[in-house]
Order: C-alpha cells, then structure tokens, then sequence
C-alpha cells in the first residue's frame, strides 16, 4: 500500500515522482485543465464535467434538489478520486473485465428494462450522455464490485455461534423498512472543536428538515458526507435485523416520510429518513424426495458399457426389484449408494441442472430414463413431492447475511479510508 507524504518521505517521493506527474501535466496542459492529481495519476476537468453533467441529466427534472455547482463539483471530484485509487488497487490486484463479461452486464441491464441493446443505447444518447463513457463506468464499477468481494471474502467469516447469538436477541423477519441517511462525518479520533463543529452541522441540517425549507433527498445531496449522498441519501430496503440497534427503537414508532434526530454512530453523527415499509412475503418452497443410481463412467472407461449396465439396473428396478438393494451394490457414493441411493428431500436444482429436468417431467412412483452427465449414467425414481416452509431455514439465511453484510461493508468503509488517507491527492479545484 502507498504511504501518504509527509516530512523529508514528501521530499524524497516527490523527487521520485515529480518527473513522471510533470510529463502527464505538460502533455494535457494544451488541451486540458488537471481537477486533481491522485498518487501518480491525474483527474482532468473534463472528467469532472462528464460526470457532473451526467449527474445533471438524472436530476434535469428535479434541479433545485442539487447543492450549488462548486459544492456539487467538490462531491463529484471526491468520489472520481476514491473511484480512481479502487481501480488502480484492483489493476494491481490483477482484477480484470473481459469485453465479453462487459458485453454481458450491458446486456443484463438491458434484459432487466425490457429492451434491446441497440434501445438502451438511444436511450443513454436521448439522455445526453455517451455510450462508450457509460460502457467505461459500467466497466469501472464491476472492476469495483468484484475487488470488494475480493477484499471481504476472506476477511468476513460468519459463524453458526454467531448467528444463534443474533437469533436469541432479535427477530428476524417482519416487514421491509425502506431508508435513506444524511452523515457528517467525522474523522477516527476526533477532537472537541471536531466533534462540535460536525453537530453543529448536523443540527442545522435538521433544522432545515423540519421547517421544509428542503426536502432530504436534497439535504443528502448538498450536504452528506456519505458515499450514497449523490444518490440523494438512498439506503434501500432493509429488515429491522439489518440496521444497527441504536437506530432500531427509533424508527420504530416513525411514519414514512419521518427523520429521526441527530444519531451519533461509528462514521458521524446522522440522520435517518424513512421513506416507505413493506411486510415480506412468506416463502414456500416445493421439495423433491427421490432414490438414484448412477453408474460412473470415467477417463479411459467403455461409457456404452456403463450406459447398458444401467440400462439393465433400471429394467431391473421397473420389474420389480428393490432399489436399495441394487444401489447398495451397484451405484456410485456420489448418489449416496450406501443409503441405498435415498438423496432426500431437496429443492429441484441442488442435484444438478440434468436431474432437476427429469424430476419435473415424472409423477410420484415413476422411474425415469437412462440419462447421462458428466460423472456417468443414471436413472432416479420420483418418491414424492412437498410444499416446505422454510421460514427457519431462512432465518438463518437472513442473519447470516446480514452478519456478513455489517461486516463486509464496515471492513470496506475502512479499506476505501485507509486507500485515501495514504494516497498523495491534490485537489486543483478553486477553493479547495
């Protein structure tokens, strides 16, 4: 990781590095204005201007909610460089995105509008805005994605002792509550004159809030220091589980549309605004029960040998003869051969893509066809089907993402700090 400059290692690093940020500033000076330099890159104007102007496409219809344009600027130049130092971290990562993975996401966002490829792309021109810069952030912003997966994967691990913990004090499940926060930030370590000067902020922005001088989505744009404050504040939807517990009593007896007051949390003092609530829907899901047998089939095997062998196995069974008894001493373990193939009950999908066809095209008691895989030859036999609700195995599910995301989005938060606070940034913004 870069160290950031200071005392005689600014002097030294600068002599490594001048000569090098020097080039790039004389190469661009003609054509060019530097917003900032970021290590030994730099953020032109006119990136600056691309990504404020399309931030002012989204918002054409809603102008008065965006702060002032050198504020605005201030915000957009902020998150290019925390954009800048991730990609550079991933490129040395060795993070990469194929033309094909990208041609996907495009054709994935278009699948998700009900539209054409060719279609979003006149959609995207009909809004100002230019295909290859939107293909280019697009980009970016999976290079982005999957670093952070990187990143928290092997730092994040969620135990069944911590789950049961979650489950003993709190409830999981009930209703969907859709939030957005305004944060003020607050440096580790913060002085008095620090922490007085960020409540005083964070007051006056309430203040402001409560005299409907200005809506919060507004309030987040011009004044949040959040990451999301350019998206107006936008949380999403979370369960009551999924939201730190000083906020929980709180936003409880609110209404949609109601601001908690001022919060002190772990980044700065916030404030909550919920927008909407939903109650989740229960979630049922069908179950298959079946025996299999599988006769394997490997590198240098006769694999029409092995397909006549289960052809015989399966005449056998259809005539009669105990399944169990025949898996015991002729299926492979892989098809649990020494539970007398009983896979038990599972959803459609677990035993694989070619099992799960055969499963839906037979009734209870019918015995399918030979059928080949990758591993060898089979045939199952259907025993029965069930509706199971799976609302404990789902609150699992729920408290082990939601342990996970906690975790992952605060060992994140201190990742995308620490990358800006040992990076070499100057800002060549007026004012700044």
């Amino acid at each position: 990781m870069k160290q950031s400059f200071s005392g005689l290692l600014l002097a030294l690093s600068l002599g490594l590095t001048s000569n090098a940020i020097l080039a790039q500033e004389q190469a661009v000076a003609n054509v060019d204005g530097i917003a900032a330099i970021v290590d030994e890159d730099v953020i032109l104007n006119s990136e600056v201007d691309r990504a404020l102007n399309n931030i002012k496409v989204q918002y054409a219809k809603q102008p008065g909610q965006l702060p002032p344009d050198d504020v605005l600027r201030k915000q957009v130049l902020e998150r290019l460089i925390l954009l800048r130092l991730q990609i550079e971290r991933a490129n040395s990562s060795g993070i990469r995105i194929s033309d094909n993975d990208l041609n996907q996401a495009v054709q994935n966002i278009a699948n998700q509008n009900k539209i054409t490829v060719d279609q979003l792309r006149s959609q995207i021109a009909n809004e100002g805005m230019n295909y290859e810069e939107f293909r280019k952030n697009l980009k970016d912003e999976i290079i982005v994605q999957r670093m952070r997966q990187s990143y928290v994967q092997s730092r994040v691990q969620v135990s069944e002792t911590e789950i049961d913990q979650l489950l003993s004090v709190r409830e999981i499940g009930g209703p969907e509550i859709h939030l957005a926060n305004i944060l003020v930030a607050l440096p580790d370590g913060a002085t008095p004159e620090q922490l007085a000067k960020a409540q005083e902020k964070i007051m006056r922005i309430k203040a402001l809030l409560d005299k409907g001088e200005m809506d919060f989505k507004s309030a987040a744009i011009r004044y949040s220091d959040s990451q999301n404050a350019l998206d107006g504040g936008e949380i999403g939807w979370r369960t009551m589980d999924n939201i730190p517990p000083a906020f929980v009593n709180m936003i409880r007896g609110m209404k949609p549309g109601d601001v908690t007051n001022p919060v002190r949390g772990p980044s700065g003092y916030q404030l909550i605004q919920l927008i909407e609530t939903r109650n989740q829907e229960k979630q049922v899901s069908t179950q298959y029960h079946s025996l299999g047998m599988m006769i394997a089939v490997k590198p240098g095997d006769n694999s029409e040998a092995a397909r006549q062998k289960a052809e015989d196995l399966r005449a056998r069974v259809v005539a009669g003869e105990d399944f169990a008894k025949l898996a015991r001493e002729n299926s492979a373990e892989e098809m649990n051969a020494s539970k007398g193939g009983d896979m038990g009950w599972f959803e459609v999908n677990q035993w694989g893509q070619g099992i799960a066809d055969k499963l839906q095209g037979l009734k209870d008691g019918e015995v399918s066809e030979v059928f080949l895989s990758d591993a060898g030859w089979h045939f199952i036999k259907r025993l029965g089907t069930r509706n199971q609700d799976m609302t404990d195995e789902n609150r699992r599910n729920q408290a082990r993402q939601m342990i996970a995301q906690r975790k992952s989005e605060d060992e994140y938060e201190r990742f995308v700090r620490q990358l800006r606070n040992d990076a070499y940034v100057e800002s060549r913004l007026g004012g700044s």
